[in-house]
């Protein structure tokens, strides 16, 4: 086979080949920039209201979620649950940006963790998803005011239905006082 330029085909292969790898990393970084504009269309400083110090109680169980200020691209939170004078569950928690969106990333009881991607944001609700999870598939956070939220779990139930169990959280007061917050929500409903 004939290599010279005008002997067609091979020299044609060449051409394109040397063009497409010349190319590529241009078409890499639009591609980027593209899964990074998509994924963007959420800001995590749009979960800000989710700083603080939350608290719940359900009969003898006290849940609290501690969320740090969003900065850096992440937030990191942390969950425990102490029944009477023993803690039954803790939960390690982060949201973070990624190049394809944002995650909420849950480490119940120092598990390995499992990543919910960021579907919905929308004023005071979040929506993150995972649906090859078992359960949950879906973690809601919602602001029912500045002193208060709903996070809602939800996944297939042992029969396929689908199970939906709501927290109610409450901000709060001060860590001078850790009895008492404000806003309702503290109590199971």
């Amino acid at each position: 086979m004939s290599t010279h330029p005008r002997a067609g085909q091979p020299y044609l292969a060449a051409l394109v080949a040397a063009v497409t790898l010349s190319l590529s990393p241009l078409l890499l970084q639009m591609v980027a920039k593209q899964v990074q504009d998509e994924g963007s269309a959420h800001r995590i400083e749009d979960l800000a209201w989710i700083t603080g110090h939350w608290v719940r109680t359900s009969g003898r169980a006290r849940t609290e979620e501690l969320w740090t200020a969003v900065a850096g691209g992440t937030t990191f939170g942390l969950s425990r649950t102490v029944a009477g004078e023993k803690t039954v569950e803790f939960e390690y928690l982060r949201i973070e940006t990624r190049p394809d969106g944002i995650y909420y990333v849950a480490h119940p009881n120092a598990r390995p963790g499992t990543d919910f991607k960021l579907i919905r944001l929308e004023g005071g609700e979040a929506v993150f998803e995972n649906l090859a999870h078992d359960f949950p598939q879906r973690i809601t956070y919602r602001r029912t005011s500045d002193d208060a939220f709903t996070a809602t779990i939800a996944g297939p139930g042992d029969h396929g239905e689908t199970q939906e169990l709501d927290f109610h959280f409450a901000r709060r007061a001060s860590a001078a006082d850790p009895g008492k917050s404000r806003g309702r929500g503290l109590e199971e409903e």
